[in-house]
């Protein structure tokens, strides 16, 4: 795990050992100072000589002004390595979540990978900062200061020995229980983000069903169980301070006894005794800082974990050896080709489909819910791989394929439409990034966005909200259909993806394509017979399995699924999949 993570440290690999040179610069001359302080009094103060005060008192200056130096360098360079860390970690984690195949992502929750990007790549950072700074200023502090006393008065420095065995027996009971708390802590952040999450992104469904309250209260109830941890682990931690000064005060007192008997005795001077009373608070503090240390690298830990498992997740889908790089036409087979979303369970979602589809034709896809339509799909662009048999497109298996340039030549419209913030030209770019306006206005005429883009007061530099909330889901469905087509792929499949839009909408959408695009294999998934009837093929899909493959008129003749179908909605029964009457293709 440590491997992974200093990985990331890259190029702020210099300002990492500048700071523990600098902090280690800094204590040694804090530490200095005492000493110097003691010769002002012995040498100086104590026999009238101002010449030694003034001799004295100049070291003393030039080694306070070279600690502030110090350590402001040592912030300074501690801050962009921490920070740079951080940064690394966040780029490293969001660049290996791109290369992810749907696979890899059905293992993390999106909540789950915001807290691993901001919860816990902050723990990491302060912790690596304390660990580059004060986990080098402590222990260097820590030594220093025990070498001074044991310069200045062996006998009296083991006061120091005994008062450190005790304190840090304190601390470390305090660490072992506090560190089990905090394991518990960030287990729950997921979930607190989760219910932020889902709240944020259903709110109209949560106010149209008005359950405002039921949802505060659901959050107040995460909230509140972090709330009573943290109480918990802080009200641990809060024994470090009283533990502390129990240590230091007794110190103060052994010092005060022992001292005075020393200086009465000849062995002591009053300096000595006095720098020594400032390095048992150096001596402590060093103590309590490495306490500290230790609490943040559990706090840490658990953190670190998180973003390891992200840094170190391989992605299940990658490039062959020697890729091909060109899609030569849209034809689609299916060889025997069976497929589990959890490889080797054994709970097959395709079984043993074979399908053969020419390049340029229309194959509408229709099924129940939950039959593997979009399973199917998704094997073509290959967001997942096979099991079984293998997905041939344009002649090769789609595992031979450069997977940029297998997925640039197939565009797919998904049955959850995404629209980022931007203009609607920066959303149908996404499809080309180089696409000129008038390449826009022409996709837009050939998905029917036009008509309703033209209206807005800024036309095409409409602005988008996040998610597409100011478009209805129409408007959604046929800007997606817009930047799907802007990318001129050699098949295109629509995801159930003109749901939202009327019949009317729908029929010139698909006459839209067979004069547009008639060289553009297309596959359409729909509930509606209507949808797919004037299609070449129609390829009805049961539990998985190929029931039917036939034009429209033949799978009236011979295939029931389908003619069942036909007939529920032609008699005004409603879609496929809705008994009730209702309808998913309703007008905007």
């Amino acid at each position: 795990m440590v491997s992974t993570l200093f990985r990331q440290i890259k190029q702020y690999k210099k300002a990492s050992l500048l700071t523990p040179l600098f902090t280690t610069l800094e204590v040694v001359m804090e530490v200095a100072i005492p000493f110097v302080i003691a010769y002002i009094i012995d040498k100086g103060i104590a026999v009238g000589d101002m010449g030694q005060v003034y001799f004295y008192g100049a070291i003393m200056l030039v080694m306070a002004f070279l600690s502030l130096l110090f350590g402001a360098l040592a912030g300074k360079y501690a801050a962009a390595a921490s920070s740079g860390f951080a940064c690394n970690l966040r780029e490293g984690m969001y660049e290996n979540i791109q290369r992810f195949s749907f696979s890899n992502i059905d293992k993390y929750s999106t909540a789950g990978l915001v807290t691993r990007m901001t919860t816990d790549v902050t723990n990491v950072q302060n912790a690596y900062q304390m660990v580059i700074r004060i986990a080098v200023r402590a222990p260097v502090m820590l030594l220093c200061s025990l070498a001074m006393c044991f310069f200045i008065d062996v006998e009296l420095s083991s006061i120091f020995l005994i008062a450190i065995a005790v304190l840090a027996a304190g601390l470390i009971f305090v660490m072992l229980t506090t560190m089990k708390i905090f394991d518990q802590v960030f287990r729950k952040y997921d979930d607190l983000n989760a219910s932020v999450q889902e709240n944020v992104s259903a709110i109209r469904v949560v106010k149209a069903f008005v359950r405002e309250t039921y949802e505060n209260e659901k959050f107040t109830k995460a909230a509140e169980r972090l709330y009573h941890m943290f109480v918990k682990a802080e009200g641990r931690l809060a024994l470090n301070n009283p533990i502390m000064m129990l240590v230091i005060y007794a110190c103060m007192i052994g010092l005060s006894w022992f001292g005075a008997q020393h200086i009465v005795s000849g062995i002591l001077t009053e300096g000595e005794l006095t720098s020594m009373f400032t390095y048992v608070m150096s001596v402590l503090m060093s103590l309590m800082m490495l306490s500290m240390i230790f609490v943040m690298l559990t706090m840490s830990l658990a953190s670190g974990r998180r973003i390891v498992e992200v840094l170190e997740e391989q992605p299940d889908i990658t490039n062959p050896d020697s890729p091909v790089f060109e899609v030569s036409d849209g034809a689609i087979d299916f060889n025997h080709v069976s497929f589990s979303y959890k490889h080797g369970s054994g709970e097959e979602t395709l079984h043993d489909i074979d399908l053969h589809i020419k390049a340029g034709e229309t194959i509408g896809i229709i099924g129940g819910t939950g039959c593997g339509k979009t399973s199917l799909v998704s094997l073509i662009s290959r967001m997942y791989d096979v099991d079984k048999g293998s997905v041939v497109v344009g002649g090769k298996d789609v595992r031979e394929y450069d997977l940029e340039v297998l997925r640039n030549s197939v565009a797919v419209v998904l049955q959850k439409n995404v629209l980022f913030s931007g203009t609607i030209l920066d959303n149908l770019r996404w499809g080309k990034e180089d696409a000129t306006e008038e390449e826009c206005k022409e996709v837009c005429r050939q998905a029917c966005a036009s008509e309703f883009i033209e209206r807005f007061p800024d036309q095409y530099n409409t602005w988008i909200e996040q998610g597409g909330a100011n478009v209805s889901g129409g408007q959604k469905q046929r800007l997606c259909i817009a930047r799907a087509l802007l990318k001129h792929p050699r098949v295109l499949i629509l995801d159930d993806s003109t749901s939202a839009v009327d019949t009317a909408t729908d029929a010139k959408i698909r006459e839209s394509f067979a004069q547009k695009i008639p060289g553009t294999t297309k596959l359409i998934i729909a509930q509606r017979i209507s949808s797919v009837q004037s299609a070449d093929r129609i390829l009805v899909l049961d539990d998985g399995r190929i029931n039917g493959f036939d034009t429209h008129e033949n799978l009236l003749r011979t295939n029931e699924i389908y003619r069942d179908i036909y007939e529920t909605q032609t008699q005004g029964g409603g879609d496929f999949d809705q008994p009730n009457g209702t309808s998913e293709g309703g007008a905007e």
